[in-house]
């Protein structure tokens, strides 16, 4: 008997010591990832007997908290919701936060080691603590020219500031209104959620940082970028043919007009750049070969999951590519895929003389009392291309504005540079409508991407539903 009490006391021991393991564990070493979960309610139920700080864009609030009469002391408000969705997303009692609620919310709550100074002060003079204001790099009217250049279409637009990597706009359509995803009627919140999440256009998806269709042929930018950095001038002669054998198939890559590119089948860089020429991209691809281009991929930002500080997606440039695969590559299909974030930053290496800059959209954080906390600095990704090379490729590009593909990207008074593209999705989904642009020429201060992802079928589609978009973002950054 009392061997088997010793065994019963020596199991309870062990079960004891494994509870209070994984209670260390939990409280302890799992603390603050279980309070930052964005599910955890309890959390953020807390947060709301304080003022949580605002949201700016330039001087406007685009995010604050209101008091109100019932039991939550404070109501997160949004002026244009759906207009500044992507960027601000949501703070929620039933879903917690997403965007820039979420990955700045220790400034936006004040609990942040920044605040703890700020914290004492207001515990010792009696004050209520209040959260920290949280100012973007948005461009107000640019915002507007892309929410209302998409329409109803849907599809995303990113703009950056080449010089510093700031983004100037991050629209989406759909979109969805985050006043009804922060009330404080759990039942209107949950209903609003579960339609979002039912819609097959997927307004919740963060289309300029999330959504990642295959860039067509404003990839062949990147292209462009691989050829002039292995000797090839905008005059160099190329084969245009009708058609691309691909090596080891007996599929073919087709110009996206009928016929060959050029006379005699032959056609300079900057002509197959203006033409969107297929084939001869297709033949520059195999040329150069996928190590580079995908050496040159990555340094303009492919294959690197940048914070914003919100997490974008990768876009990729894959590796161990046999030479049809790269063929296809060289034009933006195959296995290519990229944002619009992305797309901004090839124009905006192109532009800012070959650097590409790490993009950023929170320009600077400050107390309750607007003392400034930390201000986002510039910094440098990759050189991913020589300042002359650079300069070539937007004469190049200006040249598709000019005279090529992009003429609807035209601005009486200011010299633009693009490129249009189509890319294939496969199967019976309709083709994406894509267009990269830079203005102005002389000394770029936009970089433009816009994806329009129910395009249909011509290659002209990107200078159709596209380029118009890019133009008045561009006319609304630079007025």
């Amino acid at each position: 008997m009392n061997r088997q009490i010793r065994l019963l006391g020596m199991i309870l021991a062990v079960m004891l010591f494994a509870l209070l393991i994984n209670l260390s564990v939990q409280q302890v070493l799992l603390a603050n990832s279980t309070k930052a979960r964005a599910g955890n309610s309890r959390t953020l139920l807390e947060e709301y007997s304080r003022e949580r700080g605002p949201i700016l864009v330039q001087a406007a609030q685009v995010a604050k908290s209101v008091p109100t009469d019932d039991s939550l002391k404070y109501l997160r408000v949004y002026s244009d919701g759906p207009l500044y969705a992507p960027a601000t997303g949501f703070y929620s009692m039933v879903y917690g936060a997403t965007g820039i609620e979420r990955a700045e919310n220790s400034v936006l709550n004040g609990t942040g080691p920044e605040f703890f100074v700020d914290r004492l002060g207001q515990l010792f003079g009696g004050q209520q603590v209040r959260g920290g204001t949280v100012t973007l790099t948005l461009n107000p009217a640019a915002q507007e020219a892309a929410a209302d250049g998409l329409g109803s279409s849907v599809g995303s637009v990113t703009a950056i500031d080449p010089r510093t990597g700031a983004i100037l706009a991050m629209a989406q359509s759909p979109s969805f209104d985050p006043n009804i995803l922060s009330s404080h009627d759990p039942k209107t919140i949950t209903a609003y959620y579960e339609a979002l999440e039912s819609d097959p256009n997927q307004p919740l998806l963060n289309r300029p940082l999330v959504s990642t269709p295959p860039p067509g042929s404003t990839f062949k930018l990147v292209t462009s970028a691989a050829a002039l950095a292995a000797g090839i001038t905008p005059e160099t002669p190329l084969p245009g043919p009708a058609t691309y054998p691909l090596p080891g198939s007996t599929a073919s890559i087709p110009n996206w007009f009928p016929g060959a590119c050029g006379p005699n089948d032959t056609v300079t860089l900057q002509q197959a750049l203006a033409e969107s020429c297929n084939t001869a991209f297709a033949y520059l691809g195999n040329e150069l070969g996928n190590d580079a281009l995908r050496t040159q991929a990555d340094a303009f930002g492919f294959n690197t999951s940048f914070e914003v500080p919100l997490v974008a997606a990768t876009s990729r440039y894959p590796d161990g590519l046999d030479a049809s695969q790269t063929a296809q590559s060289a034009v933006g299909q195959f296995n290519v895929t990229a944002s619009t974030l992305q797309m901004a930053l090839v124009g905006a290496a192109i532009g800012n003389a070959g650097v590409t800059m790490n993009p950023y959209l929170v320009a600077d954080k400050r107390s309750a009392d607007l003392q400034v906390l930390a201000t986002t600095k510039p910094t440098e990704h990759a050189r991913a291309m020589s300042q002359a090379n650079a300069t070539a490729l937007l004469g190049m590009m200006e040249t598709v504005v000019n005279q090529g593909t992009g003429s609807n990207a035209q601005i009486p008074g200011v010299r633009v540079a693009g490129k249009t593209g189509t890319a294939e999705t496969g199967g019976t989904r309709p083709n994406v409508a894509w267009f990269v642009a830079v203005a102005p020429v002389e000394n770029p201060q936009v970089a433009v991407a816009v994806a329009v992802e129910n395009a249909g079928s011509s290659e002209v589609s990107g200078n159709a539903l596209a380029a118009p978009i890019a133009r008045q973002v561009i006319e609304a950054v630079l007025q």
